[in-house]
């Protein structure tokens, strides 16, 4: 069991409640569609490092499988150890100590109409020999629709400009450049923003950043559920279908060869299934 301290419970408790509401109304756009899908949700633990005794943390893997939402997965983790010491060295504040402590949220939908767009929303709270935020959300249409991706850039902007330090116009060109498969020279979706390294010197530090990041969860839930119920009900041919297929092949590409998210749930003992639930039910490659 984690001995947690206050800023370190103030984020768990963040990432646990958004993951209750955002499931809501998933569950609620099922409903909608006469559907009767609802999440399943598995508790899993994290065992420690070889050499030390009893569990450091763990989390619940939420998956649904729906109408709407062909798969979509809303994890939350809380998990503590040391990272191997050639890994320490890539992470911010643990080359010279490896100890870490990380709470998160992460959230990947696939759709089943391909008019809807796939979408990836992370937040987290790490501590190593530092304390910091990072995350963001980003758009992922098969087919994509201006009106959508303005709307959900809009609602990204309103949640930077109104909770410093959000930065839209920093972070949104630091989405662009992490969402970019090198190896197709091509985006991985629209866009949105991501940020890392919100450094919590301090209490008032602490209390900025965790207002943004949770500024950045509640604009994540009140543009995506819209976007969705303005999109699933249109119809999609086969050509369509086919489109979005191929376009997840390039998303798991994507997340199978350069995202630091399923790195790191590699690298520290998470659970296998709950870091690889980002990979799409069905994909083609040409």
């Amino acid at each position: 069991m984690i001995e947690l301290d206050g800023q370190q419970q103030a984020a768990r408790d963040w990432f646990e409640s958004l993951r209750t509401r955002i499931c809501a109304a998933f569950e609620a756009i099922e409903r909608e569609a006469g559907s009767d899908a609802a999440f399943e949700y598995l508790p899993w633990t994290r065992e420690g490092e070889a050499g030390t005794a009893g569990e450091t943390g763990g989390g619940v893997r939420g998956l649904m499988k729906g109408r709407v939402f062909e798969k979509v997965g809303v994890n939350v983790s809380t998990v503590g150890g040391a990272f191997a010491p050639d890994f320490a060295g890539t992470i911010h504040g643990a080359a010279e100590d490896p100890r870490f402590f990380a709470t998160g949220i992460s959230l990947v939908a696939h759709m089943a109409n391909p008019h809807v767009p796939a979408v990836h929303m992370n937040t987290r709270f790490l501590v190593t020999t530092k304390r910091w935020f990072g995350g963001g959300a980003d758009l992922n249409p098969p087919i994509p629709y201006a009106e959508d991706t303005a709307a959900f850039h809009a609602a990204l902007k309103q949640a930077c400009d109104a909770n410093p330090p959000g930065d839209y116009d920093r972070y949104s060109k630091w989405a662009e450049e992490y969402f970019w498969i090198p190896h197709r020279n091509v985006a991985r979706g629209v866009g949105g923003i991501f940020y890392d390294h919100l450094d919590c010197a301090d209490d008032a530090a602490f209390g900025a950043n965790l207002a943004f990041t949770r500024a950045v969860g509640e604009a994540f839930l009140a543009v995506f559920p819209p976007i969705v119920r303005r999109r699933m009900g249109l119809p999609a041919s086969e050509d369509e279908r086919a489109t979005m297929l191929a376009y997840r092949g390039r998303y798991a590409e994507f997340n199978l060869v350069y995202d630091r998210g399923t790195l790191f749930g590699l690298r520290t003992g998470g659970n296998i299934d709950a870091i690889l639930m980002s990979l799409p039910p069905v994909a083609t490659w040409a």
